[in-house]
């Protein structure tokens, strides 16, 4: 439209100049000695316009001439800068793909050609990046460096070049290094909320558990982390801070946690171990109380299992209380069958093991079952709890049934000689007399006679045949006394009241 409404009036500028220059048939007189040039008015002013736009052009060409190198630099940074942002994007884009070679010779271009100190800071932690990747960590110092010394004017960059760097330093688990880096960004605003996280991380690789305690309390009320591993992390240090404070600092760790840190099950079980080796043992049921009350934990409920006998009333009034809530609770009904066997209540505790037995088939109540039919004389009922219970463990070897093993390969023995291929100055050995090894031949299991778990039973053994079984000794009177004092002698280092499978002879069970 602007180009219509112009050409229209430049169309009339025309037509009206015209009009007026032929209504005015004047003349112009010229003269300059010994010239004298006369023109009519018409010509005159046409001969003035043509040489003003003559002139005009001819400046406007003269000033294109004269700026023309300046333009021509202008578009070579123009053309250098595009160049150097698609380096830029393709070295980023193959250090997310994971193309990180590609990446590293992309970010080697632009360092080496780029004057741009952002441009080089960039590229620099890019490249650093792909080489932490890439496993090369003395080629990524070296583009740190190269990235730390361009961003030494710009804060900003010099904030993001010490982050990145802590990133990858804890990344290699050196968080000493990374921890000076960070230790300016602390202040946990929402500016440095990385940061924190990162300051966060070396702590933790360093177990400062009371910083990470504190950080965690920190970024926890900020919103930073998930409420679950703000928990554990606070679980995981609090506890520590208690076992590495001792009775000594108890008091002061234990009144800065919250009552809702207190039940927490590490925190719990820390403190009333703490609380349990000082004799406070009322102490120590309080804080277990506390956390079982919150969550029924079985680590809880085996440490609140765990007491004297004079304090087993007490807590089994509490834990059946708990079972009123909890009828089917496996680990709850493990607790109260262990307490009353420290209690001596026998028949109780077999009902509560027996419940928790059908809920869950455990170890350990299997273990306590055992201990329970071993103290009340009942052998074959005990062993077979502890069998199963060794079975639910899944860490022993089912045996063959056969009670003999193979002999020993000892052909690569290198500590044995053969004698027949001794040389010949050693020939002497041969005619040496070799002393009698201790012999098992008289040996008699006692097991064929008074085991009833095995699959024969006494009535099926027959005592001709195990006396046809039974070898006569040497008749020299020497050598019969070492056969005899070496089938019989115990094995040295072992308790074998421990190991017999006989049922013990115990006075002192009902």
């Amino acid at each position: 439209m602007r180009t219509w409404f112009w050409t229209l009036l430049v169309l009339a500028a025309a037509v009206g100049l015209a009009l007026l220059l032929r209504e005015h048939s004047g003349n112009v007189l010229i003269v300059a000695q010994p010239w004298r040039v006369e023109l009519s008015l018409t010509l005159a002013v046409l001969l003035i316009l043509a040489t003003f736009i003559i002139l005009y052009c001819l400046l406007r060409v003269l000033a294109w001439i004269g700026v023309r190198p300046e333009r021509f630099r202008s578009w070579r940074s123009r053309r250098s800068q595009k160049r150097e942002h698609e380096l830029l994007e393709n070295g980023w884009i193959n250090v997310l793909e994971g193309r990180y070679p590609d990446a590293e010779k992309d970010l080697s271009k632009l360092l080496s050609r780029s004057k741009s100190k952002s441009r080089k800071v960039l590229a620099g932690l890019a490249s650093a990046r792909a080489s932490q990747h890439m496993g090369e960590y003395g080629r990524r110092d070296e583009a740190l460096t190269l990235a730390r010394q361009n961003a030494q004017d710009n804060p900003r960059l010099s904030e993001a070049t010490a982050i990145v760097a802590a990133e990858m330093y804890l990344d290699q688990n050196r968080p000493q290094d990374a921890l000076v880096l960070l230790q300016p960004l602390q202040d946990a605003t929402t500016r440095y909320f990385h940061a924190t996280r990162l300051l966060l991380r070396a702590h933790r690789q360093l177990r400062n558990h009371d910083r990470v305690f504190e950080l965690t309390r920190l970024l926890s009320r900020r919103g930073v982390l998930e409420k679950s591993e703000a928990v554990q992390l606070i679980e995981t240090s609090a506890a520590a801070r208690l076992r590495a404070g001792g009775a000594e600092g108890f008091k002061t760790i234990w009144s800065d946690l919250k009552s809702d840190e207190r039940a927490l099950p590490d925190v719990a079980l820390a403190a009333a171990d703490i609380q349990a080796a000082q004799g406070n043992i009322d102490e120590a049921s309080k804080i277990l109380e506390a956390g079982i009350s919150a969550r029924l934990e079985p680590r809880l409920l085996n440490a609140y299992s765990q007491c004297p006998a004079e304090h087993v009333a007490r807590r089994l009034s509490k834990a059946e209380d708990w079972l009123k809530s909890n009828p089917d609770d496996s680990a709850l009904l493990a607790a109260l069958g262990n307490l009353c066997l420290t209690g001596q209540l026998w028949g109780q505790g077999e009902r509560y093991l027996l419940r928790s037995m059908k809920i869950r088939s455990d170890m350990r109540i299997h273990a306590l079952l055992g201990n329970l039919y071993d103290r009340l004389g009942r052998p074959k009922d005990a062993m077979t709890h502890w069998r199963l219970a060794s079975g639910v463990a899944g860490v022993l070897p089912v045996l063959p049934s056969s009670r003999f093993l193979p002999a020993a390969d000892t052909r690569g023995d290198p500590t044995l000689v053969d004698v027949e291929r001794l040389p010949p100055e050693a020939q002497v050995l041969r005619d040496m007399h070799v002393p009698l090894a201790a012999s098992a031949a008289d040996f008699v299991n006692d097991d064929d006679f008074s085991d009833t778990d095995h699959r024969a039973g006494p009535s099926s053994v027959d005592p001709s045949a195990s006396s046809a079984k039974a070898v006569q000794p040497p008749a020299a009177s020497e050598d019969s006394y070492l056969d005899e004092y070496f089938d019989s002698a115990p094995i040295p280092g072992v308790d074998l009241s421990q190991t017999s499978d006989r049922p013990r002879q115990d006075s002192g069970h009902d």
